[in-house]
């Protein structure tokens, strides 16, 4: 499966985008589906991860302010992210697992990244 991360920007706190991994070449509903990502000099950082049966998984950070969400006719998997902070800075990347669980480790298919900035 081919991976493309699009929907970054530039947004204001508190604004909200929202970010699509599309995928090509093989149907997205029968992977699972994690975003992460990676700010400047840190670590690369799980964000939320969709399992085939469309459990998820948050971590506090963005717990509440994030939704991860399918889109099978589309064959594309959304990250709404609400009330963005500046330190949700960071190139985000979508990656897919052939494995059914809400976080996978490691996943196999990773797209391209896309930046969101965040101004205060």
């Amino acid at each position: 499966v081919q991976l493309q991360a699009s929907g970054g920007g530039l947004v204001q706190a508190g604004g909200s985008l929202t970010l699509s991994c599309a995928a090509s070449g093989r149907t997205l509903s029968t992977y699972s589906v994690a975003w992460f990502r990676q700010a400047p000099g840190k670590e690369r950082e799980f964000v939320v991860g969709i399992s085939r049966s469309n459990g998820t998984a948050y971590p506090d950070s963005v717990k509440g302010r994030f939704t991860i969400s399918r889109d099978n006719a589309k064959n594309t998997v959304y990250l709404q992210m609400n009330n963005l902070k500046p330190m949700d800075t960071a190139v985000y990347y979508c990656a897919a697992s052939e494995k059914d669980a809400t976080v996978v480790f490691p996943y196999d298919y990773w797209g391209r990244g896309t930046q969101v900035t965040v101004s205060s």
